[in-house]
C-alpha cells in the first residue's frame, strides 16, 4: 500500500484553485487502483481537465506500469493522473521523475517511444521541497535485484527441430520457459495479453522459479513486437522460450512453438532432467 507521508519533504506545497474537485478514480484507470487512496483532483496534473480525457490519456501508460520498469513508476504515474486530494497538490520530486525514466525510457524506445517532453524531469521540485520522494535506494535494500529484460530482436520462431538439437540448446542456456500466451479484447485499442509462464528449468543459481517467470513476463510486455507475432490469432498459443542471463540481462535467444502434436519438445523437456552435457 501506498503512503503518501513517507514520501513528503516538508516545504511549500503547490496551492489547488477553487476549479478543482475530488472525484473517485475511475475503474479504467486500474493502474492507480490500490495505491493507498481512491479519490483524485481533477483537474489533474497533467492539465486534463475531464474524466473522459484522463481515462483515455492515462490507458497508453497502463502499459508501462506492467512491465515493472521501475519500483516508483505507478507512484510516479499517478501523482500526475490521478493527484491525491489534498490541500495542496504533491507533486513528484525531480528525482524520482528521474529515476522513473532512467529506467523506463529504454522501454519506451522499445517501443518506438521517446520520454514524452511533458514529462521533463527539470519541471518537477527538487527534493528538498514538498514532494514525493523516491526510496529507490531503501527498495535496494529491501529487495533482491534481479536481471532486467532487454530490449532486443525478435528471434524467430522455430517450428521445426529435434529432440537431440533441443538439448545441446538446453546446454547452452540458463532458462527455459514455457508459456502460453493469447491477446487479450479491449476497448481502447491498446494490445493487452495473458501470460501463462511455466518455468521448464533454471541453471541460475540465484534465480527462483517465480522470479525466472516474472521477467519472462516482464520481457514478452518489453518486447511486445515479438508478443504480437506470436499472437497472430485470438486462440491461445503456446511457445518455449529458451535463453540466457549475461551481466544483469535476461536476453531470449530462442522460441519454439509448442504444438499438441509435437512429440520432440515434450521428449527433449523430459529427456533434460536426465541428461548430461558435454
Amino acid at each position: 500500500v501506498f503512503a503518501v507521508s513517507g514520501f513528503l519533504r516538508v516545504a511549500t506545497g503547490f496551492d489547488i484553485g477553487l476549479s478543482t474537485k475530488c472525484v473517485v478514480i475511475p475503474k479504467e484507470m486500474d493502474m492507480c487502483h490500490k495505491i493507498g487512496y481512491s479519490e483524485m483532483r481533477l483537474p489533474n496534473l497533467m492539465g486534463h481537465t475531464s474524466m473522459a480525457e484522463v481515462i483515455l490519456k492515462s490507458t497508453t501508460w497502463q502499459h508501462l506500469v506492467h512491465t515493472d520498469c521501475h519500483p516508483h513508476a505507478r507512484t510516479f504515474l499517478c501523482s500526475l493522473f490521478a493527484p491525491i486530494c489534498l490541500d495542496t497538490f504533491i507533486h513528484p520530486c525531480r528525482s524520482m521523475c528521474v529515476a522513473v525514466r532512467d529506467s523506463c525510457a529504454p522501454v519506451l524506445a522499445c517501443h518506438g517511444h521517446p520520454w514524452p517532453d511533458n514529462l521533463d524531469c527539470d519541471r518537477f521540485p527538487a527534493d528538498e521541497d514538498m514532494c514525493l520522494a523516491s526510496l529507490t535506494k531503501e527498495y535496494k535494500y529491501l529487495h533482491k535485484v534481479l536481471p532486467k529484460p532487454a530490449c532486443q530482436t525478435c528471434p524467430a520462431v522455430e517450428e521445426f527441430f529435434t529432440h537431440k538439437r533441443l538439448l545441446e540448446v538446453f546446454c547452452a542456456s540458463n532458462f527455459a520457459v514455457k508459456v502460453k500466451l493469447s491477446r487479450k479484447r479491449t476497448v481502447f485499442g491498446h494490445p493487452e495479453y495473458n501470460i501463462e509462464c511455466q518455468v521448464e528449468f533454471i541453471t541460475q543459481g540465484s534465480l527462483l522459479p517465480y522470479e525466472t517467470q516474472s521477467m519472462i513476463q516482464q520481457w514478452l510486455l518489453i518486447n511486445e513486437n515479438c508478443t504480437q507475432r506470436m499472437t497472430s490469432t485470438l486462440r491461445p498459443m503456446v511457445y518455449l522460450l529458451v535463453g540466457n542471463v549475461e551481466d544483469g540481462i535476461i536476453l531470449v535467444n530462442q522460441v519454439y512453438h509448442w504444438q499438441r502434436r509435437d512429440s520432440q519438445l515434450t521428449l527433449a523437456t523430459h529427456k533434460w532432467r536426465y541428461h548430461k552435457c558435454l
